[in-house]
């Protein structure tokens, strides 16, 4: 079975290709932008390609039986890039496509960004390619990133709730996939944990699990805006680190699946594992 990874540079699809590399009847190739970064797998054949690069995506795609298709960074023509490349995907032939989504991916989700998976999941339906999406909920280990060195987590999440998922468990999902897509096929699955908690209760899981002490500090809208300013990021992708809370704020993410279960056989990682061991 041949299977093509995205995102081999980053912490999702290095641990799906690091997952798939010791099965023998995978022929495994990973695919990213920069190898120097990807795990180094013996006998894994390793391809460079760019989602903005149609021609490069369809030969690292050709002869795929099932594909792992990362999501592209933040960028402003993140939605251009996974058109080049699902139809690069649709003109190598590839089998079933794994496509990591986002929770409520919807036109008017909460969280600006969830806004381009749904169209990117509306693009693989009229594709005429087979299909998982992977509606992952917010990466447990990525309040690791929020809290900074001070370890305050800052935003206006209020004290809505989450199921902050572990990157690992999405991995290991991807993976048990990509090996065995039939019965998956045409299928939307919601990645969450096993609890959803409000922000200050991560905070308090957190300084729990690492003997750290983490807090988190409820801003107002504007509050939250003037302390990112500094960056001098784009309006949208202020909007999108800010929404990254007020998503969490509205309920909208109040949500706990048992897909990760139904996949794997077991609970996913509670939110303090998941930090402690972060990919």
């Amino acid at each position: 079975m041949r299977i093509a990874v995205t995102g081999a540079t980053g912490r999702i699809g290095g641990q799906v290709a690091r997952l798939l590399a010791p099965v023998r009847e995978i022929e495994l190739r990973m695919v990213g932008r920069s190898l120097h970064r990807a795990p180094q797998l013996e006998g894994v054949e390793a391809v460079r390609a760019e989602f903005s690069d149609a021609v490069a995506c369809r030969e690292a795609f050709a002869g795929a039986d099932s594909l792992l298709l990362v999501s592209a960074g933040e960028s402003a023509d993140r939605l251009d890039q996974h058109r080049i490349a699902i139809d690069a995907a649709a003109r190598a032939g590839v089998g079933h496509v794994v496509y990591t989504s986002f929770l409520g991916a919807a036109e008017d989700a909460e969280f600006t960004l969830a806004r381009d998976h749904c169209r990117t999941e509306q693009m693989l339906r009229d594709s005429g390619l087979s299909w998982t999406m992977l509606r992952d909920s917010f990466y447990a280990d990525v309040l690791l990133d929020f809290a900074g060195e001070d370890r305050v987590i800052r935003g206006p999440g209020g004290t809505g709730r989450c199921a902050f998922v572990a990157r690992r468990d999405v991995a290991e999902v991807a993976a048990r996939i990509l090996r065995d897509p039939v019965p998956w096929a045409g299928r939307t699955l919601d990645l969450t944990g096993p609890v959803a908690v409000s922000l200050a209760e991560a905070a308090l899981l957190m300084t729990r699990s690492l003997g750290e002490e983490y807090e988190f500090v409820d801003e107002t809208l504007a509050e939250a805006r003037a302390s990112r300013a500094s960056y001098g990021a784009p309006d949208w992708q202020l909007d999108a680190w800010i929404s990254t809370y007020t998503a969490i704020a509205s309920g909208r993410l109040d949500v706990v699946s048992d897909d990760v279960e139904n996949v794997l056989g077991r609970a996913p990682q509670p939110l303090g594992e998941a930090v402690a061991d972060p990919l």
